[in-house]
């Protein structure tokens, strides 16, 4: 799975990318991700790539020729041209079937706005998918990105150790439940003890307790999710 990222700081990347199972995941060749200055493609001098809005109004905006041409100067870097995604509040909200769904793609251009936002011609002319993650403002488009590769790349084959762990997390392939609590040593920690079925061995009775145990956390935390 290769992801490209477009922004316009791609200082805070190199520490994201650098760690833990992403990271291993580009070692081994499973996963790419490459990071593109919108900067570059902008004219002049300082490379500018915003300017006021017409109207009027505060804040700036991000210009439609500098980032179209950036986002097919990209698409051409790669075999195919990949989806397009713009992180934005006004987009689908994420969701883990929406995940699922993403990471039937081979190639995805992340393209992560500042200040304002983009000009409505880079929506109108490159129609990418737009994605929300939540009902919030950030400053930008950057950690939301983060957030997309985060989760997409634990749908590629072999980048978990276990396959199975994909499998059992919330919201997972229809999952409509809330995990269940998990212990490992010591047993005993200031009194709190590990629950001796799962001490037991006994592979139908942790099965089922997990599944009670699932069931009650999404009650008590989530019900919205059993009522739908």
């Amino acid at each position: 799975m290769r992801f490209d990222i477009l922004t316009l700081f791609p200082e805070m990347f190199p520490g994201y990318t650098g760690q833990s199972i992403l990271n291993k995941s580009i070692e081994r060749g499973l996963v790419e991700v490459h990071v593109h200055n919108m900067r570059d493609w902008a004219k002049g001098r300082h490379h500018k790539i915003d300017d006021t809005p017409y109207g009027g109004g505060p804040g700036m905006i991000l210009m439609v020729e500098p980032v179209v041409n950036c986002v097919r100067d990209v698409q051409a870097m790669g075999d195919q041209p990949g989806t397009v995604i713009v992180t934005t509040p006004q987009g689908q909200r994420l969701n883990q079937p929406m995940v699922e769904e993403l990471a039937l793609n081979q190639r995805m251009i992340l393209l992560c706005g500042r200040y304002e936002g983009f000009d409505q011609r880079v929506i109108d002319i490159l129609q990418p998918l737009e994605i929300s993650i939540g009902d919030y403002i950030l400053n930008g488009g950057e950690v939301a990105s983060m957030v997309l590769v985060d989760s997409l790349v634990r749908m590629v084959p072999g980048v978990l150790g276990d396959e199975r762990s994909s499998w059992d997390d919330s919201f997972s392939r229809g999952n409509r439940m809330l995990e269940y609590p998990q212990y490992t040593r010591p047993r005993n920690f200031e009194g709190h003890h590990v629950p001796d079925v799962l001490l037991g061995g006994n592979h139908g009775e942790v099965e089922r307790w997990r599944n009670a145990k699932s069931l009650e956390n999404t009650k008590k935390k989530r019900s919205d999710l059993l009522d739908s």
